[in-house]
């Protein structure tokens, strides 16, 4: 049953320790740990330990479907599973823990693993006595051990120093489990402020809904003293965290609040849209759109606006679902003036490219900063498709150079993209002799660099000088 429905493969001592607690008792009785060898001969050659990783597993894969397939063999599985886990931590050995060690604490090899998952279990399980056991470790949880290790394992260990104060409550815990009844019984309970946050500023409801726990969200909204907007310490908001982690429905609870803030900026300067667009979460992008009161234009600190992330991460259904909306600018550069048809033609992204193509407020030729045209940034890339949609439109100049004097032509033949190369040749606008600012041809750095096939094409070509030197007096031969 461990080594199968076990939430990570367990270490030898772990799975030893799990079989020595007993269900009912107060304390653990190290006296009732096997030896591995015992175990491996009691199971009959069904499980084996990876000596390399130091792990127990069933002997193969297939044992694992076939004993996944056939829940009645373990029974409540989980359940047993939880109230182990609990039992062990609310054990006298562990109660008696110091909050300030690791909890890589020496005797105690099962405490991780009790710590991270006993609510996985318990959510999947919940006995009359695992509720039992659950209440007496939350309703004491801050002092315990396990207050410790278990955010540390969604945060940076560094963040959770020894000697440093913490707080993280049981209600907490109940909310980051997903426990619905361990969360109905707390904040039933008298002093349980429902807004406290722990270190870190989260509050219960910040934690249910970055795990995406929307009966939980639902409990804790129904509380009329909660606060469904406050932010942790780093300026998110539950419905920034519930959008950032791709949970529609908690993003969809959270929006029929009036006192929820869709715009409200984090400390990155980020909306919850430009969040979720960001990480590709295409139903959070369709909720907040549909909530009204999101500025699709806004942009973040760099500048980039909604639809400028998505094309920057090729998010091509999340680009049609923005282009869709009648306010969206197609056009609209960041601080580096980068526009999303910009980026894309970079990328290579073919379908986005074509899509901003379709908008007629969309400037084929719009050059950044640095005067880098769709175009130019395309041949450099050797992005062909992208090139040739490009010269499809007559407002392209397929000969329009950047600051420092590079043509299109220029960069294909210098990264010796043939087929680019060969395309703007055969435009009568492009001169195939054009030095950039310092006197360098497309012939001279295609030589330089050995593209031979270029070399050829512009050699054939009457107007290209063979014999034509740069600033420094180099010549293609």
């Amino acid at each position: 049953m461990w080594v199968c429905h076990a939430e990570r493969p367990l270490k030898v001592d772990e799975l030893c320790y799990a079989l020595a607690a007993e269900l009912g008792s107060t304390d653990f009785n190290s006296q009732n740990v096997p030896s591995i060898s015992t175990l491996l001969s009691c199971c009959q050659g069904l499980i084996s330990v990876d000596k390399e990783a130091s792990t127990v597993r069933l002997v193969h894969f297939t044992l694992k479907e076939y004993l996944c397939a056939r829940p009645d063999i373990f029974g409540r599985h989980h359940s047993i599973m939880a109230e182990i886990c609990l039992t062990y931590l609310n054990s006298g050995k562990v109660k008696a823990l110091s909050t300030d060690p690791s909890p890589l604490v020496l005797g105690t090899p099962f405490l991780e693993y009790c710590s991270l998952y006993w609510g996985v279990h318990a959510k999947r399980g919940f006995s009359d006595h695992a509720r039992s056991l659950a209440l007496e470790l939350l309703q004491d949880y801050d002092s315990h051990i396990s207050a410790r290790s278990l955010p540390a394992s969604v945060r940076y260990y560094d963040d959770c120093r020894p000697g440093m104060s913490f707080q993280f409550s049981g209600l907490h815990c109940a909310s980051f489990f997903g426990i619905a009844e361990g969360v109905i019984a707390l904040i039933g309970m008298e002093g349980y402020d429902i807004n406290k946050g722990d270190f870190w500023g989260n509050t219960p409801l910040a934690w249910a809904a970055r795990r995406g726990h929307e009966g939980v969200v639902k409990i804790l909204l129904r509380q009329a003293e909660v606060n469904p907007d406050k932010a942790d310490n780093e300026g998110n908001t539950p419905l920034m965290r519930a959008a950032w982690c791709g949970h529609e429905g908690v993003v969809k609870v959270l929006l029929e609040r009036s006192d929820v803030d869709p715009e409200q900026l984090d400390y990155g300067g980020l909306t919850p849209l430009q969040r979720a667009v960001g990480d590709g979460h295409e139903e959070v992008v369709k909720v907040l759109l549909r909530r009204g009161g999101v500025d699709l234009n806004k942009p973040d600190h760099l500048g980039e606006t909604a639809l400028l992330k998505a094309a920057i991460s090729g998010r091509e259904r999340i680009v049609e679902i923005l282009l869709a909306q009648v306010v969206v600018n197609p056009d609209k550069p960041d601080h580096h003036g980068s526009t999303p048809l910009l980026v894309a033609a970079q990328y290579g992204y073919e379908n986005i490219v074509k899509m901003l193509l379709g908008r007629e407020e969309v400037n084929p030729d719009k050059p950044g900063n640095h005067g880098c045209t769709p175009l130019l940034v395309a041949a450099r890339y050797g992005h062909e498709n992208v090139v040739k949609m490009l010269l499809g439109r007559e407002e392209v100049n397929p000969d329009k150079p950047e600051n420092h004097g590079c043509t299109p032509l220029f960069v294909a033949a210098h990264y010796g993209h043939e087929n680019v190369v060969k395309m703007l040749l055969g435009r009568e606008e492009v001169n195939p002799d054009k030095p950039e600012n310092h006197g360098c041809t497309p012939l001279l750095v295609a030589a330089q660099y050995g593209h031979e096939n270029v070399v050829k094409m512009l050699l054939g070509r009457e107007e290209v000088n063979h014999e034509k030197r740069d600033n420094d007096g180099d010549t293609p031969l």
